[in-house]
């Protein structure tokens, strides 16, 4: 199979939205626009590409908590293509970035980290559900060189 990674540095369109799925899972969706700036005939020309993009979980929560529109980010994460139909029978189809990290992009800004209490919830590779990462109940044992303490 393929692999459809990407990274993408680009601008936020619009806040974040976040919403919850009925089982209490945190979705959000960004716009970002990428431009793309070069020389044709002696002349600058400027294009931009815009992507949507969805972080889930704690990566969503923390996204909406932390970022706005017109905040410059970077985005790693995976080509993901969705289909469906429209009531009136047309068929749709739109390509998304499903992100696995994504941050402020430090190149002309500042940014204070907060770390947040790490918790386990299904699907975010962790172990029990509300157990905090190191507490035992399926996650995973203290590392020996820090014991429970986190090293950042």
């Amino acid at each position: 199979m393929a692999d459809s990674n990407v990274t993408i540095t680009g601008t936020l369109t619009c806040d974040p939205e976040l919403r919850f799925t009925q089982g209490g899972r945190g979705v959000a969706t960004l716009g970002v626009a990428v431009n793309y700036r070069f020389q044709r005939n002696n002349e600058w020309v400027e294009e931009a590409s815009f992507f949507n993009v969805t972080a889930w979980g704690t990566l969503g929560e923390n996204a909406a908590a932390s970022l706005n529109k017109g905040t410059r980010v970077v985005v790693f994460g995976r080509l993901e293509q969705r289909s469906w139909e429209t009531q009136e029978g047309e068929k749709r189809s739109v390509i998304e970035v499903i992100a696995d990290e994504l941050g402020p992009s430090l190149r002309w800004a500042q940014a204070h980290v907060e770390k947040t209490a790490r918790t386990s919830t299904p699907g975010d590779g962790g172990g029990q559900a509300g157990a905090p990462v190191g507490s035992g109940g399926g996650a995973r044992p203290p590392d020996p060189a820090y014991g429970d303490e986190e090293p950042f």
